[in-house]
């Protein structure tokens, strides 16, 4: 009698145990977000996966890219850029959210690659990342523009659906079909910085004025200023017309080299001689 009161103890302690063991795991490995549920400073919304392969397209996501999500969620796009072989890292804030990111990485065979922090978006360290696919609202990203600008040129933010605005123009926007909500990927190229006073050979001067990837301004020879036309960016390169003549080049810190094309072909190079406004 008492050995079966023992072991019956013993069965009930067992199943005690497991039921504890089962009621700290669960709540976390069952955790599943729900659309539209509130956050820090958005409520969560998942990107359509025809969306998010758009955005990473758009992007020209590669192996040498470091890929950077504000508000990464449960994480899809992370994971998704990391198969492509990027290194990845999602920040945000919901701590559940970056654990459910986290087993979903190790599911997927990339959490070598594919890496989350929980974490304020708008005190993440971006300075490295060569391509940020956002899903953020417009004053949201109005709020990062200025640390976007600071990003190498080249790195590209590509946003669903919503613009940074501000005067700064997407460089391609596109709809994925069909299309139903959440299906608008919008390309920004981060543009280097080409605005003050160039010299060229021979006298030549251009005097550029920059808006983001737009360019105004003169080609000066001697006393004589022509304005200069079509002037753009698009990371390094550059390109304008003076008098029917198209430059097109790269921009290198101080430095553009590039071709002129017009009733001859001619190789020129420019050496930036002062600074000039900038956006």
């Amino acid at each position: 009698m008492n050995l079966n009161i023992g072991h019956r103890a013993i069965c009930i302690a067992c199943l005690l145990l497991a039921a504890g063991f089962a009621t700290a795991q669960t709540p976390q490995e069952t955790y599943k977000p729900v659309a539209g549920q509130p956050g820090k400073d958005v409520v969560w919304i998942p990107t359509p996966d025809a969306t998010l392969e758009q955005m990473l397209n758009m992007a020209k996501v590669t192996p040498d890219d470091y890929v950077i999500d504000l508000g990464s969620g449960d994480g899809r796009m992370v994971i998704a850029a990391a198969k492509r072989g990027a290194r990845a890292h999602g920040v945000e804030f919901n701590p559940d959210l970056v654990a459910l990111s986290q087993r979903a990485a190790a599911a997927a065979g990339v959490a070598d690659k594919a890496t989350f922090s929980q974490g304020d978006m708008f005190e993440a360290d971006i300075s490295k990342a060569t391509v940020m696919p956002l899903f953020l609202l417009p004053n949201h990203l109005s709020r990062l523009a200025p640390r976007f600008l600071q990003l190498k040129p080249g790195a590209r933010v590509v946003s669903n659906t919503y613009e940074i605005g501000g005067g700064w123009e997407p460089d391609e926007t596109v709809r994925t079909t069909p299309c139903n909500s959440w299906c608008i990927a919008v390309l920004y190229v981060i543009p280097a910085r080409a605005a003050g006073s160039w010299q060229l050979a021979d006298g030549e001067w251009l005097h550029l004025e920059q808006y983001y990837q737009k360019l105004q301004g003169t080609f000066q020879i001697g006393d004589i200023a022509v304005p200069i036309t079509d002037g753009s960016l698009r990371g390094h390169d550059i390109r304008f017309s003076v008098n029917q003549v198209r430059y097109s080049g790269r921009i290198d810190g101080d430095v553009m080299v590039g071709v002129a094309e017009g009733r001859i072909k001619r190789d020129w190079r420019a050496a930036r001689a002062s600074d000039g406004a900038n956006e």
